[in-house]
């Protein structure tokens, strides 16, 4: 490739549409907006979803459901996660190094997945039951983050 052989890309040497310059420009008189109605006429603007005056579709549809603002969201992690990583301590840093917890401030709870041979101590803002007590049975600890000691 070499200056010769340069092209611009496909429509980059078009002009942009000039409506109301004439009649041989094939855009004049009306200017593309068609003849009189609620288009045509200067400082017309509908709102969005407008369909004629017929009940919009956001205004036809349903509203259903709810969304609880004060959910808070965990991320989830279970045991043969845990026996996977072979660390003797898992605390939030060596889990955002891992890549399991994506957001650093994020909120850890630790499920009964499957089952964990070696002795770990765990570090999660929440256990289960069945996850603590395997925990213990295997020699580990079970640290609940926010907790007073």
């Amino acid at each position: 490739m070499n200056l010769s052989n340069l092209k611009a890309p496909k429509k980059a040497n078009e002009n942009k549409k000039r409506v109301g310059r004439g009649m041989g420009s094939g855009m004049g008189k009306t200017s593309t907006r068609g003849h009189k109605g609620q288009g045509s006429r200067s400082g017309s603007s509908l709102m969005r979803g407008f369909e004629g005056g017929q009940m919009p579709l956001h205004r036809r549809l349903p509203k259903r459901g709810f969304t609880n603002i004060f959910r808070v969201e965990y991320a989830v992690l279970g045991l043969d996660r845990i026996a996977e990583l072979n660390e003797s301590e898992l605390t939030l840093e060596k889990l955002t190094e891992h890549g399991i917890l994506k957001k650093r401030d994020g909120l850890v709870k630790v499920l009964a997945n499957g089952e964990l041979k070696s002795a770990v101590t765990v570090h999660a803002h929440k256990f289960s039951k069945a996850a603590q007590k395997a925990i213990e049975a295997a020699g580990g600890k079970a640290i609940i983050i926010g907790e007073a000691a």
